[in-house]
C-alpha cells in the first residue's frame, strides 16, 4: 500500500467517483469524505463508501493527502481553485481525459491527473483490473505516488503528458461513446419493427473479441468494406430519418476510404507494444 497516501477526499458524486471510490475501498483504502453540491447526491454515495459527507467548499477536510476531483469538465476549473484552497500539502487530482494539467493555473500545490479510461455507470461496478489508469503530476513525487496508488488499482498504469492524453480522449469518444451509439441506433431500429435487441449481442461480442486477435482494420466486415453499393443504397432508403441516413451514408464512405489507404503497421503486437511505451 502506498504510505504517502492514506487520506482520501472524493470531490464529486459523479459515475466515475462512485466506481473509483467503490474501487478504492476493495483495495483496502478508505475515503473519508465525499463533496458533492447537492445533498441526495453526497450522501448517497458516501453511504454507499461508508464515509461523511458535504456539500459546501468551507467544510472539506483541510488535511487529506488526496483530493480526487471528478466533476463535469464544464465546472472543473472553478472547482478545483476552491478545492486547492483548501488543501495544505495534499495532492488534488482531476480524472478528465481531454483536460489538460494548465487547468490548475499558477497553484504551487501537488498537482496531478489520475485519468481511468474507462466508461462508467453506477448501475454497475466496473473491475480496475481490467482498465488502464493514466497519470500526469506537476512533480516527480507527485507523480511516484499518485503512480503507485494507481498500481493498487490496476496494473495496467501509464504516464501520458496532457498533449497526448486529449488524442487518447479523442480516441475513446470513437471506441466507446460512438460505438454505443450505433448500438442505440441499432436498437431503435430493431424495436420500430418488433425485434429484441438481444439478438445483436453474440454479434457485439465476437466483434470486440475479435481486437484481441485481429487490428480494427483487418477485423472490419460488412457491405462498406465489400464495396457493394447496392446493398447500401437498399439499407439508407430503408431509414426515415435523415440524420441517421447521413451516418450511415459517412460510416460507408469513412470505411472504404480507410480500406483503400496503405496498410502500416496494424497487428496487435504493434498497437500493445506502441501504448507501452507511452
Amino acid at each position: 500500500m502506498s504510505g504517502d497516501i492514506e487520506r482520501i477526499v472524493i470531490v464529486g458524486a459523479s459515475n466515475l467517483a462512485t466506481n473509483l471510490g467503490e474501487a478504492l475501498l476493495r483495495c483496502g483504502r478508505r475515503v473519508e469524505q465525499v463533496f458533492s453540491r447537492t445533498e441526495a447526491s453526497a450522501k448517497a454515495l458516501a453511504d454507499r463508501l461508508h464515509c461523511a459527507w458535504t456539500t459546501s467548499f468551507d467544510d472539506i477536510s483541510t488535511d487529506a493527502d488526496l483530493y480526487i476531483v471528478a466533476v463535469k469538465d464544464s465546472v472543473l476549473a472553478p472547482v478545483l481553485q476552491e478545492v486547492v484552497k483548501k488543501t495544505v500539502g495534499g495532492i488534488v487530482a482531476h480524472t478528465a481525459g481531454s483536460v489538460p494539467m494548465s487547468v490548475f493555473g499558477n497553484s504551487d500545490a501537488r498537482r496531478g491527473v489520475f485519468y481511468p479510461m474507462q466508461t462508467f455507470s453506477k448501475q454497475k461496478v466496473v473491475d480496475f483490473r481490467e482498465i488502464s489508469i493514466f497519470v500526469e503530476a506537476s512533480d516527480e513525487k507527485t507523480c511516484t505516488d499518485l503512480e503507485n496508488l494507481a498500481r493498487e488499482l490496476t496494473d495496467n498504469v501509464y504516464l501520458l503528458d496532457s498533449d497526448k492524453r486529449r488524442y487518447l480522449h479523442l480516441a475513446a469518444v470513437f471506441a466507446c461513446n460512438f460505438a454505443n451509439h450505433c448500438f442505440a441506433l441499432a436498437d431503435e431500429i430493431l424495436r420500430h419493427n418488433n425485434i429484441s435487441f438481444d439478438v445483436m449481442l453474440p454479434l457485439i461480442r465476437e466483434t470486440v473479441g475479435k481486437l484481441d486477435v485481429l487490428s480494427p482494420r483487418d477485423a472490419q466486415t460488412g457491405p462498406a468494406v465489400r464495396k457493394d453499393t447496392d446493398i447500401m443504397r437498399k439499407h439508407a432508403e430503408l431509414i426515415d430519418d435523415r440524420t441517421t441516413q447521413d451516418i450511415y451514408e459517412l460510416m460507408s464512405k469513412s470505411i472504404m476510404r480507410t480500406d483503400s489507404l496503405p496498410a502500416d503497421a496494424h497487428s496487435p503486437e504493434t498497437h500493445r507494444s506502441a501504448a507501452k511505451r507511452l
